[in-house]
């Protein structure tokens, strides 16, 4: 997926996935899955797709919703707490640099 927000370019094809995590299985409305990218000019932006009663779901009607998907960027600190949250430690380790 590609878009532009404040024109800026978020493309899935051209950023590296760093990591990822999603809730139950395609098919399920409630179904969702999320990947963080990071771009090559140091910025990070978060690709979700989910099903009509995600957080992804959109609205396409009086009581009518169907799956949705969207990019969100990231600041450093918002990529930081999501992968604490989503990702293993050495997952982490891997694109943010660690305190001892």
């Amino acid at each position: 997926m590609k878009k532009i927000i404040n024109n800026k370019r978020y493309d899935t094809e051209t950023a590296k996935l760093v990591g990822y995590t999603s809730y139950s299985y395609p098919g399920d409305f409630t179904w969702w899955t999320e990947h963080l990218y990071h771009k090559r000019t140091g910025e990070f932006f978060l690709y979700g797709v989910g099903g009509p009663m995600s957080k992804y779901a959109r609205r396409i009607g009086p009581d009518e919703w169907t799956g949705g998907e969207e990019i969100r960027p990231l600041s450093l600190k918002e990529a930081r707490e999501w992968a604490e949250k989503h990702l293993e430690a050495e997952e982490y380790e891997q694109i943010f640099e660690v305190i001892e």
